[in-house]
């Protein structure tokens, strides 16, 4: 499904009728009864997270502890909810989750030590499974009260749900019942993940208290566009010039391998799923991490497609690689790119990419979220509605609603201009042109998705321009 099309999460469904089934099949008859009546709670527990009714699948709590090697390794102290009546391989499948998410609440490896001062962050990352699903991971960093020197903690939620603006609200909820005790997030938690989960533009209510404020009313609205509500634009723009992005942008569009470092992890994750909703209505397909771990290091070294997060510190592991994009977000750089191909300025047909940059120009340094949420999307999406927006002409069906065959050839033949068409011609041979045109070939003829009512929008706009360029 496209970003901005709730839908379930299907493939999850898939998963649990197939475990479900191939339990049936392992147990006898006798035994099926008594096996159902233990784990039936859980099932129906994962069947609803499975259909995305759950805001969130985990909150753990990471803390370096020091280890008999005198070095500091990441562990779980809290975990919610505890989950009981797994059979093993579920059980062991939950360890591999739950260690993943250590790595990346600390991707700095071991280098810890106690502090006594250190700034407070939050920070996003993705995990993939292995059928290809992925699940957001949300991490917010601090010092916990107290005084001399002590650890950082981490506190991590893993959701189906994007929506980092939403997230970082409930942490601000969590962290002030940290101060009390650790035993004070459990209700709060308890109450949101019994909470109906909202539809974009929807505000759900959570009643929750928390000593010297009392018994209070907990607001949390998803944004009306589901797809913008990941990303804040803020840091990309602050981080990188118009032209730096759009560079940034033409390689990402060809499925480069490109690398992004920075000192903060914030920093890193804001910038990259910003750019992977610049794709939109494309989705990137290939190796997305915000932020690299330490251990996961030579993942630069893959010869396919990637966006990687990498931090500074770790900067010259990862840049002794050839044929990418290396870009330094952080301050005072000598250059933001450290390495690239040499043609990403001019991937762009001349034009569009004129476009695209005079639409940017109705931003400011002083533009809020809500503007910038308005202005980006309206500067990117008519590039693709004019490179590929005629698609749908191009897609031939036996009948109404059968599967339809994508005509490439006339498809790109169709483009009037030299310097779209050459980019067009490159444009389609991305996985993610190509996934997105099998979507459409198996799409009902009838049904129109964000993008087509984008481009119909579009059309309208142009049609009214002209009407009243005539008169």
């Amino acid at each position: 499904f496209l970003p901005g099309e709730d839908q379930p999460d299907m493939g999850a469904m898939k998963r649990f009728s197939t475990l479900f089934s191939s339990f049936r099949g392992k147990i006898s008859k006798d035994s099926e009864k008594r096996y159902l009546s233990i784990d039936l709670s859980f099932l129906q527990t994962y069947l609803r997270y499975a259909s995305g009714q759950f805001f969130f699948e985990y909150l753990v709590v990471v803390r370096p502890k020091k280890t008999k090697d005198g070095i500091y390794e990441p562990q779980i102290i809290y975990q919610f909810p505890k989950k009981d009546g797994m059979v093993r391989f579920q059980k062991e499948e939950e360890e591999k989750t739950l260690k993943a998410l250590t790595l990346f609440c600390f991707p700095e490896g071991v280098n810890w030590a106690p502090l006594s001062e250190y700034p407070s962050e939050t920070f996003s990352f993705v995990l993939t499974d292995v059928d290809g699903t992925r699940k957001n991971g949300y991490c917010r960093r601090l010092l916990p009260d107290g005084k001399g020197a002590r650890l950082p903690e981490a506190y991590c939620i893993i959701s189906n749900l994007a929506c980092f603006g939403l997230f970082s609200k409930i942490f601000d909820e969590v962290e002030q019942r940290r101060k009390f005790s650790m035993a004070m997030i459990y209700p709060f938690m308890q109450s949101l993940r019994e909470s109906a989960f909202p539809a974009p533009g929807h505000t759900v209510n959570i009643k929750s208290f928390i000593p010297e404020r009392g018994t209070e009313i907990i607001s949390l609205t998803r944004p009306t566009d589901s797809w913008l509500e990941h990303v804040d634009f803020r840091t990309l723009f602050k981080c990188l010039s118009d032209e730096e992005v759009l560079q940034v942008f033409a390689a990402t569009v060809l499925e480069r391998r490109i690398i992004f470092i920075a000192d903060e992890l914030g920093t890193l994750s804001q910038v990259i799923h910003a750019v992977a909703v610049l794709l939109y209505p494309f989705i990137w397909q290939h190796t997305l991490i915000s932020i690299v771990p330490e251990i996961l290091i030579d993942v630069v070294m893959a010869p396919t497609p990637y966006l990687l997060g990498v931090q500074k510190s770790l900067a010259d592991q990862a840049t002794d690689q050839t044929e990418l994009l290396v870009v330094d977000l952080s301050e005072g750089r000598k250059e933001t790119f450290i390495k690239c191909m040499g043609d990403e300025d001019t991937i762009l047909p001349h034009k569009l990419k004129d476009e695209i940059k005079q639409a940017l120009s109705a931003k400011n340094e002083k533009s809020s979220l809500e503007e910038l949420n308005r202005v980006v999307p309206e500067a990117f999406l008519p590039f693709f509605i004019k490179t590929v927006g005629h698609f749908a002409k191009y897609i031939v069906r036996k009948g109404k609603d059968q599967r339809g065959e994508f005509q490439r050839t006339n498809f790109c033949k169709a483009i009037e201009s030299k310097s779209t068409r050459r980019f067009v011609k490159t444009f389609v041979q991305t996985q993610m042109f190509d996934l997105f045109i099998q979507e459409m070939e198996q799409r009902p003829a009838s049904q129109d998705g964000l993008f087509d009512k984008k481009i119909a929008e579009y059309q309208k706009r142009m049609r009214e321009k002209l009407v009243v360029n005539l008169v």
